[in-house]
Parts: C-alpha cells; structure tokens; sequence
C-alpha cells in the first residue's frame, strides 16, 4: 500500500529524503516556508545583475553526491556542469600566501618546500586519511545510530583502531608535521565541524582526503544548481512540492502523527520527515510528545553560526581566486572566541569566495560577485553596527591583499546575513548555522536520534542528526531516514501503540 508522506524543509536532506521516499512508491509532499527550495543553500539574483547562492559554496567529497544520482541512473552531468578548480584555493598568512594546487602531486611538492620532510609525510597522512574516508563516509556514517550494535561488525571491529576516534585531531595533525603554517592548513576544515581541532576526533581526517585529495569543484551556475538537480531528480520520482508553506503544527494522536496544520490547514500523512531544524520541528508538537527538552538543547555544542556578506563589485579583482582564506591572525584566538569565550573575535579569520572567477554568469561583465563569511559563535548580539565594524575590517584586508584602494566605493550591491537572519529563515536554534559540532561526546549513536521515541510515524534528517554537518552529510541522512521508513510494512502505520 502507497504511504502519504510529508517532508518538511526542501534543504539537502529534505531533498534527499523526498527522492528515495518517492523512488519506492510513495506519495511524497514537501512543504518549504520559502518560495524556492534549497535551505540554507537558497540562492538570489540582483537588479545589477548579481546571482548570489546565500550558503554552501564548498562542493567536496564529490563521490558522495556522484551516488546519490547514481542511485537514480543519473549523472551529475545530466544536470549541470561540474569544474574542477585549480587551485582549489588560496590561504594568505601575515607573512606569506601559498595555494592548494588541483594536482597531488603537486601539493607535495608544496609542503616539501615549506618543510623538509613534508611532501611524505603528506603522503603518509592521506593514505591514512584515505582509509577513514573509505570506512567512514561508505560505511560508518550510514547507520541509522539507534544504538551501538549496529557498529558491531568485523570490518568496524577491524577499522575501530585505525578511525583514530580516541585521538585529537590537533595532536595527530602534529605528528606528520612541525610547520605551523601546514598545520593550519591541514586544521582548517574541521573549524566548520564545530569545535576546536583539540576537541575533534582525528576521524575527521577523512575531511582533508575528501576535499585535497578528491578535489575541490564548482556547479557551473552556482551551488544553488545541486539544490535544482536534486528537486528535478525527486520530481520525477514523483514528489510534489508545495511553497510558501508554513507547517504550523505536527498533530498526534495515540501515539502517531495524523496530520500537519499548514498555513492554517489540516493536512493528514501516514508518516513525516522533518528536515526542518530539529528543536524547532519539536516546538511543533505538545511537550508530552518532544524527544528532547529545552535543557538538552542547552546543554549541546553547536558548530558556528556565520557573518556573512554578498557584495557585487563594479570592477575586478586581481590577485583574488576563486576561493580564499583570510588567516593573517592566530587560528586559535579566532576559535577560542567561538567556542569557548562565545563572543566576537578580536583579531578574526574569514573566508572570500569570488565564483565570479570562474564564473561569467553570476555577475555582469567586467564586474565580480564576492561572498565573504566569517565564523562566530551562536546566540550573540549581531546588531548592523557591529557587522559594520567586521565587514570594515574584512573589506580593508581584501584592499591589501589585490592592491585595491577604496575597495567601498566600488560596491553597487551590499547584504549582510548573520545570527538573527539563520533564526528567522530558518528557525536555527541559536541562529547556528552548520548544525550540531561533531565532538566524540555528539558523535553517532550519541547525535539526536532520526525517530521520535513517543511517535511511531514521526522522523528527523538533517545537520542536527545523524551523520552531521555539510552538503554530503545531509544527502545521506536523507538517505538513511528513507530507508527506514520504506523498510516498515504499511500495516504499522495503521496500528495503535
């Protein structure tokens, strides 16, 4: 028998969800509170002419998204034009700069010549790196997590030493390599997993193979062209998609959910997923009925939320990739402030993705789209005077860096986007903007569970649950959440508990 199934929230695991729910003959509906699908990786166009995507721009670990369409019969080229960059990107220090090559090979070469030793070791490291990648994106991170013995297993039994979960990610990085410079390097990925690299499992290793090793890339059309192939994809497996759509509140009744009160209307399904943020999607429901309380939320660590800019310039850029990293300052002042003093930094590290370089269509002729992000820790005043002062400073260490003097005078499109603006979009708890931080302490079986424990028909997906945090992750606990419900006989749906 056909399920009726909602989805709440088109982002990448709602998305995700949606397709493989429909693939296995469901009557699939999503609902998004936005007149566009996409989440936070919505995307927007100017009157001057500036396409903006307003949240991921880092397209790693293609593989994982190559088996989504896969599972399909589709290819990602079926859809949009993927380009690989070289470089991948550049990271300016105080004393120096140096850029990621596409090439491995010649990304040894680099660190050889900034220490000597170095080009092995980085051989060495991604090797290992490899393996986790291997264990952990195609097997680990599939499971459902309701509790340990899924894990049991010879080959995880056989992975478990070689995963380094036991070990820091700062401690091993500084087993391969003295430089501090190649340190920060190697650290940077794991800042956006939401916690200090002394406070991440050296697991995450498997970051830097899935983005140096396998390459850096970029949907030809911006980020936002992902969102539309997967929307596309779940179409015509079926889904239906609804927006301008708020669900206002989840409904139970003898121990399931009935129905959705949506824009003032009820609306019954025989199962929800909520890809929605998971606090929020609980402050649907009556008390009785909420996996967590208000204190357990409290008590979680988040991963950073975001200052960020769109800004369209009316001239180009020189001496500015594609993608660069701002890190003139100490990595762990920067991370001390987010996680630990939870305040704005005082001498702050960011990022500037010009797409604009690669990209002749995201911004009129002669003229460059630049995104600027700077991570900060959730729930902290974010009024527009102390945005001004960051995007000041971030504006003048641009000026430096291409040479360019009065940088403000050449802007003819400005947003700001930050802390109170992931609220109100998005109902992010805290205005977080990457989800819950994956420390060992929130890892797997100890992450929010995908099932409400009161509700027999009622699922979550996405950065709050399992896996975690990112576009490929998100994907994939879609994934997870429609396999398990595709998996239950109509018949438990029917019956009371």
């Amino acid at each position: 028998m056909k399920k009726r199934i909602a989805v709440i929230g088109s982002g990448f695991s709602g998305l995700s969800a949606a397709a493989y729910l429909a693939k296995a003959g469901n009557e699939v509906h999503v609902f998004e509170k936005h007149n566009q699908p996409g989440g936070r990786a919505r995307q927007f166009s100017t009157e001057q002419g500036f396409v903006f995507d307003m949240g991921p721009s880092w397209y790693w670990m293609p593989d994982i998204i190559d088996d989504f369409f896969n599972d399909f019969r589709y290819k990602v080229s079926d859809f949009f034009e993927l380009i690989s960059l070289n470089p991948q990107f550049e990271m300016i220090f105080s004393d120096t700069k140096f850029s990621v090559p596409q090439k491995f090979e010649e990304l040894k070469i680099l660190f050889e010549q900034i220490e000597k030793g170095a080009g092995l070791q980085l051989e060495k490291f991604m090797q290992s790196a490899k393996y986790k990648y291997e264990v952990g994106m195609k097997n680990f991170v599939n499971k459902p997590c309701y509790n340990w013995r899924e894990f049991i297993s010879p080959q995880i039994a056989k992975s478990a030493l070689k995963l380094d979960l036991l070990t820091n990610f700062r401690n091993y990085v500084a087993k391969y390599f003295k430089s501090e410079k190649l340190r920060t390097l190697i650290e940077f990925p794991v800042i956006f997993l939401g916690a200090s690299p002394k406070n991440i499992p050296a697991l995450y290793s498997l970051m830097n193979y899935g983005g140096y090793v396998l390459g850096t890339y970029y949907p030809m059309g911006g980020f936002y062209k992902l969102v539309l192939a997967m929307k596309s994809l779940a179409e015509k497996q079926g889904a239906t998609f609804h927006f301008n759509q708020t669900v206002e509140s989840i409904n139970a009744q003898n121990g399931r959910v009935i129905s959705l009160t949506i824009n003032g209307e009820s609306l019954e399904f025989d199962a929800v997923v909520a890809s929605s943020d998971y606090h929020h999607t609980e402050t649907l429901l009556k008390k009785e009925y909420r996996n967590y309380s208000d204190t357990y939320w409290q008590n979680r660590t988040f991963a950073p939320s975001s200052l960020i800019y769109y800004l369209g310039i009316n001239k180009t850029l020189p001496n500015l990739n594609h993608h660069t990293l701002f890190f003139e300052n100490d990595l762990d002042e920067h991370i001390d402030c987010i996680y630990s003093e939870k305040k704005w930094p005082l001498k702050p590290l960011f990022y500037a993705c010009c797409p604009s370089k690669t990209d002749n269509s995201v911004a009129p002729q002669g003229k460059e789209n630049l995104f600027l992000l700077m991570p900060l820790p959730i729930g902290i005043n974010d009024e527009e005077i102390i945005r001004e002062k960051y995007f000041t400073e971030m504006l003048s260490r641009i000026e430096n860096h291409t040479g360019i003097t009065d940088l403000r005078s050449s802007i003819e499109y400005k947003r700001s986007y930050c802390i109170s603006n992931f609220i109100s979009d998005y109902n992010a708890y805290g205005g977080n903007a990457y989800g819950l931080a994956n420390t060992l302490r929130q890892t797997a079986v100890l992450k929010p569970k995908i099932r409400n424990k009161k509700l027999k028909n009622l699922f979550y997906t996405g950065q709050l649950t399992v896996p975690g945090p990112g576009v490929p992750p998100s994907i994939i606990s879609g994934k997870i959440v429609a396999n398990e419900i595709n998996k239950i006989k109509p018949e438990y749906y029917e019956t009371a508990v």
